[in-house]
Formats: structure tokens, C-alpha cells, sequence
């Protein structure tokens, strides 16, 4: 990735890498490293997201338990499992247009890796955890408070409230006269107590988009964030 292209997506996530090496590296999937090619460090973003899902979960923790003290164990594990699930991280990313800086091999460059949910997602946890190395826990912990909390979570009194895609986006169809938006599972996979849902949201001649979630409705909350992004987007009338 060339200078101008890491500077323009350092300005898009408000952070300054001391190592642009680690920003690169937690964009590069693994589809985009030559088979056999060796290095002393891994040269894709595996390890770092590794890393990242571990900074994550902690930082979302430090941050429910600092700004919600009267909530149960079980209200705090419930909110962190959604705020860090992959529908959330991969709109996330996408607010950031991650995808637009993956390094992808040809394979998956064709079958759309840009896109792909589960690709944004591990992208973000990635970039989490460049973050800390580069500068550590306090620049993560402002870079994951600005790029999800803060963009994520409305707070009303004492309680949290997720934003509500699916309902937004009902609301803004109805708003401008359009037709409501219909949903259907495309795709599950995983076992019983690991399920990933596919859900795709089309609203009829205008638009369609594909979420991705540990149950239903969560997939749904993410194509409803998609949908409404790309209608906004388009300035439809």
C-alpha cells in the first residue's frame, strides 16, 4: 500500500501509526501471502486478530462496567457479546470502508472479499490490535470508543440501548414513501451452539443487502445498517 493510501485511512480512523508496517499487515489477509513464502513474523492479519479479539473484549468490558456500576454479570455479558459480535464489527468497519484497504489475492478479490462480513470483521479486531502494539492500550482503548462505542451505543438514564437498525430503516422507508423492506435467511452454518446467520434485506427496485450474525436477529440489525447506508448514500427521494 503506498504513502498516500495509508495516510488517507489513518485520517478515516483518527490515528497516526509510529509503524505503518502494522497498519499494512492488519489489512492483508491471508489470501494475499504467496504460498510457501516465509517471514519471522506471520506476514497476514491472523495473529493480529487474535490479539485483537482479546483488546476488544476487554476494552468493551472496562468500559460497561466503568459507565454501567448497577448492572448484573449477566446484563454486562450480554451487552459485550453483541457490541464485540461480528455484525457489529463488520459495520463498524464498513463506517471506516476498511474494505477499500484489504490486501486480497485474486481468489478471493473475485468472489467479492471486500465485502464479506466476516472479512470486515477479523479486518477491525486487526486493526484493534495494531493499534495497541503501536501505541498501546490507551490509544486502543480511544480508537475503540470513537469507531465502535461511541457510534454503537445510545445511552438513555441508566440503561444501554443498541441502536435499532431494522426499525430506523422502516422509518426512513416509511418516511419517504417506499416500500417496506422484506427479510430471508440466505445461508446458516456452524453447529447448534455456534450458529452464523446469513440474512439478506431487499427492499423491492431500490435495494439489497446481506448481514451476517450469531443468531437472526442480530444478522438482521446488520443487513438493516447496510441497507440504510447505501440509501443514504444514494440520497433517495
Amino acid at each position: 500500500m503506498g504513502g498516500h493510501r495509508l495516510h488517507e485511512l489513518e485520517q478515516a480512523i483518527g490515528y497516526r501509526f509510529r509503524q505503518p508496517q502494522l497498519l499494512e499487515r492488519a489489512l492483508t489477509h491471508r489470501s494475499a501471502v504467496p504460498e510457501g513464502a516465509t517471514a519471522r513474523i506471520r506476514p497476514d492479519n491472523e495473529q493480529l486478530e487474535y490479539l485483537g479479539d482479546s483488546v476488544l473484549g476487554m476494552l468493551v468490558s472496562e468500559y460497561l462496567v466503568d459507565t454501567f456500576a448497577t448492572w448484573s454479570e449477566g446484563q454486562l455479558s450480554k451487552s459485550r457479546a453483541r457490541l464485540v459480535s461480528a455484525a457489529s464489527l463488520c459495520i463498524a468497519a464498513r463506517r471506516l470502508a476498511l474494505g477499500n484497504y484489504l490486501r486480497l489475492g485474486k481468489g478471493e478479490e473475485k468472489t467479492g472479499g471486500r465485502e464479506k462480513p466476516a472479512l470486515l470483521a477479523d479486518a477491525f479486531e486487526a486493526l484493534v490490535a495494531a493499534i495497541y502494539l503501536d501505541a498501546g492500550l490507551a490509544a486502543a482503548r480511544e480508537f475503540v470508543k470513537r469507531a465502535l462505542l461511541d457510534a454503537t451505543i445510545g445511552v438513555e438514564g441508566s440503561g444501554l440501548e443498541l441502536a435499532d437498525h431494522k426499525s430506523t430503516l422502516q422509518e426512513f422507508l416509511q418516511a419517504k414513501g417506499l416500500p417496506s423492506a422484506r427479510y430471508a435467511v440466505v445461508r446458516e452454518a456452524g453447529p447448534d451452539h455456534q450458529k452464523t446467520f446469513w440474512m439478506r434485506v431487499d427492499v423491492p427496485g431500490l435495494v439489497n443487502a446481506t448481514g451476517i450474525g450469531s443468531n437472526k436477529k442480530e444478522a438482521e440489525q446488520s443487513a438493516a445498517a447496510q441497507a440504510l447506508e447505501l440509501l443514504r448514500a444514494g440520497e433517495v427521494k
